[in-house]
């Protein structure tokens, strides 16, 4: 009998560690030592000076879409690994994570990087923080076997951050819930394995499980489902759907919890504030070091499959989400457009959604 956590247990407690500030160790197959992992964006002075009493060379991993703005190398391709100056406060690594400054003061170069030695840990760093909802930006050091035990810090071998396999999403309660829409609603509460956020389906109506439902995969928007915002057209589709559905008396609206195409929301308003500046939601989205879309649509597929479903009829603009449900095993029989909300403050917004996501507007 053992009480110790399994290691899908120890990744969701790496998450949390690195949301408050704590250290984590990532290990490597093969390698001697490990490397000692802080968040750039959750790091303080008292642990930045402890990383300093260490010795070697600590380093600031970064993704290759960051390391563009700041113009440093990227010698593996998609992450770099900004050497650390032994004069450098904590003001300089936060400023490496975060664009929120670069025009005002932006960092100065050149900025020295890692060429060589394996990456592998690196990688699963900056996974392990956009995991975590933070700033995909990592403070690493290399740091003997043993380390994590010695210092009471929980360890993930890089092979289990960098596993892309879905966890397993268990149906939690479902209960009736009389909407606006449609009082024939009923609210499905999912809950994954990892310890990730839940996401929710919304069944309206009793939809024949034999035939292809009309469907909505909907992430998340707090500042457009809630707030009402006019820089998206989320919220609009959110109750466009919904309508739909009341309309023809049955449907499953998928509400998953990827706020701001997967990156939270709080990264989601660095990039609002990049948007302030000048650059338009891709732009900004590289800034902050990530990609254009960081969410998991397989998610939502899950789900379908889950409640009984395995056609759809996709409420959708977006052909990537076609494609995704398509790979995920559940077939899209028609696309359903859903052309709502646009007003003056997002049109640009809706025009690279249009130009640079492939958006069908």
């Amino acid at each position: 009998m053992s009480f110790a956590p399994d290691i899908t247990e120890r990744l969701a407690r790496a998450r949390a560690d690195l949301r408050m500030g704590v250290p984590v160790v990532v290990t490597t197959k093969g390698e001697s030592g490990s490397l000692l992992v802080m968040a750039a964006e959750t790091l303080d002075n008292r642990r930045l000076a402890d990383l300093r009493l260490l010795g070697g060379t600590p380093v600031i991993a970064v993704t290759g879409r960051r390391a563009e703005t700041l113009k440093a190398r990227a010698y593996d391709a998609d992450i770099a690994r900004v050497v650390l100056p032994v004069d450098a406060g904590l003001a300089w690594v936060q400023a490496i994570a975060d664009p929120a400054d670069d025009l005002i003061a932006p960092m100065k170069g050149p900025l020295s990087t890692l060429r060589d030695g394996p990456a592998d840990a690196h990688r699963a760093a900056i996974t392990l923080t956009k995991a975590a909802r933070l700033l995909p930006a990592a403070v690493c050091l290399d740091v003997a076997a043993g380390f994590a035990g010695d210092h009471d810090l929980t360890a993930v071998p890089a092979h289990a951050i960098m596993d892309t396999s879905l966890s397993p999403l268990a149906p939690l309660i479902a209960a009736r819930l009389p909407m606006e829409a449609s009082e024939a609603g009923r609210l499905h509460i999912f809950r994954p394995e990892d310890g990730a956020e839940e996401h929710y389906a919304i069944e309206v109506g009793k939809p024949d499980r034999s035939l292809p439902v009309l469907a909505r995969l909907h992430s998340a928007c707090f500042t457009g489902d809630v707030l009402g915002s006019l820089k998206c057209d989320c919220g609009p589709q959110l109750r466009g759907a919904l309508a739909a559905m009341g309309t023809e008396g049955q449907g499953v609206l998928l509400y998953l919890n990827q706020e701001g195409r997967g990156i939270g929301l709080a990264n989601k308003m660095r990039a609002y504030s990049l948007q302030d500046q000048g650059f338009d939601t891709v732009e900004a989205n590289h800034r902050l070091g990530f990609e254009d879309d960081e969410r998991d649509f397989r998610i939502g597929a899950e789900i379908l499959k889950r409640m009984g479903f395995s056609a759809v009829r996709l409420l959708t603009n977006n052909p990537a989400k076609i494609a995704k449900m398509e790979d995920a095993g559940v077939k899209v029989t028609e696309r359903v457009p859903l052309k709502v909300g646009e007003n003056s403050h997002n049109v640009a917004y809706l025009a690279t959604k249009a130009a640079k996501s492939g958006h069908l507007l």
